[in-house]
């Protein structure tokens, strides 16, 4: 699998779209180059900014019938990608 894990269609994230930035869960050790380059190379669109962030795993707890298990969700990287002016990723083309 490659550095662009899958792309994060939150509500957030479709309101940036209109303003020309996509949000992509990205490799936990991939950099800001290789994601331009990723994201160039899949789409074919000209990167202008990349931004990245870690969103850190939450705290998770649920309560059985003998006891409380306790536990954290997965930490991973989030990126936030933007292309230049008039161009666009279409997520649903092959839907």
């Amino acid at each position: 699998m490659g550095i662009i894990k899958r792309p994060a269609l939150t509500e957030k994230s479709q309101a940036m779209q209109e303003k020309g930035k996509y949000v992509f869960v990205v490799d936990n050790d991939a950099n800001k180059i290789e994601i331009a380059k990723e994201v160039k190379k899949m789409y074919g669109v000209n990167v202008t900014d990349v931004a990245t962030l870690r969103q850190i795993g939450k705290k998770k707890s649920r309560s059985t019938r003998t006891k409380i298990t306790t536990g954290r969700t997965s930490t991973f990287k989030k990126a936030i990608v933007t292309v230049a002016a008039g161009e666009v990723i279409d997520f649903y083309q092959g839907i």
